[in-house]
Order: C-alpha cells, then sequence, then structure tokens
C-alpha cells in the first residue's frame, strides 16, 4: 500500500504534521511538503478555446504522488475555518489536473485512492473546523475520490496536538486500521 501525506502547514514541525506522524508510526510512506512546492494558482481555463495551458512549476509532483497511491493525506491546519492557503492552492489545481492529457488516466485512478484528512486548530476546531471538511467531502465527491477517516485536532502553539487526548487515540486508531491493511 502506498500512502503519501501532503502536509500542508507553512510552520515546520507543526501540529498537524506530529499528528500525521502519529497516524503513519511504522507504516511506509511519502511526505510532500507543500510549503517547498512552488505551485502556481490556477489561471481558470476551463471554458477557454483552449483549455488549460501548461504551467511551468511542481504541481507534476502532486500529479505523480496522487497517480502512485493508494492513500493520501491531507495534513492541514486550520486557519480561518478552512484548509491552508497552500493547501487550498495545490486543491484549485485539482481542476486543471483533472483534464490534463499529460494524465490521462488520473480521473480514474482517483475513484480507487483513499482520502484522509488531518487538521489541526484552536478556539474549538471538533466544531469550528466542520465547515472545512465539509467542504473536502464536497471536493472529494466531486473527483469521486473515496473519503474515508478525519480527525480534528485542537492545538495553537507548537506541540499542543500532543495534549489532546482524544485526536492521539483518534490517530492510534486510524494507525492500527491502516497497519492491518498493509
Amino acid at each position: 500500500m502506498n500512502i503519501t501525506a501532503f502536509i500542508g502547514s507553512s510552520r515546520a514541525h507543526s501540529n498537524s504534521e506530529q499528528l500525521t506522524n502519529i497516524v503513519l508510526e511504522g507504516i511506509a510512506h511519502k511526505k510532500i511538503y507543500v510549503k517547498d512546492l512552488h505551485i502556481e494558482p490556477i489561471h481558470d481555463l476551463r471554458h477557454d478555446a483552449n483549455g488549460f495551458q501548461l504551467i511551468e512549476d511542481d504541481y507534476d509532483q502532486v500529479i505523480e504522488a496522487l497517480l502512485t497511491s493508494d492513500v493520501v493525506v491531507f495534513a492541514t491546519p486550520i486557519y480561518w475555518y478552512s484548509m491552508s492557503g497552500i493547501m487550498k492552492n495545490m486543491v484549485d489545481r485539482f481542476s486543471q489536473a483533472i483534464r490534463d492529457e499529460r494524465f490521462p488516466e488520473l480521473k480514474e485512478k482517483l475513484t480507487t485512492t483513499e482520502a484522509i484528512v488531518l487538521a489541526v486548530g484552536g478556539d474549538h476546531p471538533t466544531v469550528k473546523g466542520l465547515p472545512m471538511i465539509q467542504q473536502f467531502q464536497y471536493i472529494f465527491d466531486f473527483i469521486k475520490m473515496p473519503f474515508t477517516f478525519y480527525i480534528i485536532g485542537e492545538g495553537n502553539k507548537p506541540g499542543d496536538i500532543t495534549s489532546d487526548k482524544q485526536a492521539l487515540a483518534q490517530a492510534a486508531i486510524l494507525n492500527r486500521q491502516l497497519k492491518a491493511r498493509i
């Protein structure tokens, strides 16, 4: 089973990355730090006669990870009640990626690639983060990607996630479930 974790925090060793580490402990996986990729914002040309144009940036790394993964983890801090801006920028480009003629198999592959969301925020995130989870659900529904699990943890300062016993318990459960499938 190939697992890729997209780490959507701008902070190194963020709470969302720490939660990801707990979920994927003892499991082979690849991490992609979205902050380290140069991803241009989408220039929406869906309805242009020529369609989307090839962009010279690092987005092909995202597509390659999607094509080679059985499970994709979207790990993000909760910023202003949504995913981080850098993760949203990456997700916005799905519109272009699923139409990219260089990767005709992508749309079909996504239908068998499991999506997991791990999010950490302050200010009652288990309630205020739910609209973001719904947003991910709509995104995954649109691209027909199975959305199987999410964890919302509480943490504001670096390392705070280690005090959220509920999120840690959920992470341990998810870890066991993933290990059982290896």
